[in-house]
């Protein structure tokens, strides 16, 4: 007895993995910043939330209070300059940057 059955792989071999972190050198710049702050006794503690669209490093004076800043990693952003924001505690943009380096380096914690 014969059938007609066919057998249907769906396994794709150009599925591309999404990267949903930040990279290895993104984060040794958001780390060496962190430091440098808890140094000066601006930040005492942090936190990291990932999403399917962005991850992002808040920053925190005290443990028990909302975020002071958020670094923001946008990973589909609509304009190129999005890719990276500093948000407030409202989540308001305060900065952004196609650079994350650029971005970092050229802020004034102390004044926003």
């Amino acid at each position: 007895m014969r059938s007609n059955l066919k057998l249907i792989i769906n396994n794709p071999k150009t599925k591309i993995e999404e990267k949903q972190f930040f990279e290895k050198d993104e984060l040794k710049i958001i780390l060496d910043l962190y430091a440098k702050m808890v140094s000066e006794g601006s930040w005492k503690d942090y936190g990291l939330n990932i999403s399917s669209k962005q991850v992002s490093f808040s920053v925190f004076k005290n443990a028990t209070e909302n975020a002071l800043y958020k670094i923001c990693k946008n990973f589909k952003p609509k304009n190129k300059n999005l890719k990276y924001l500093i948000t407030d505690a409202a989540g308001k943009i305060l900065k952004n940057s196609y650079d994350l380096k650029f971005l970092l380096k050229n802020i004034h914690w102390k004044k926003l």
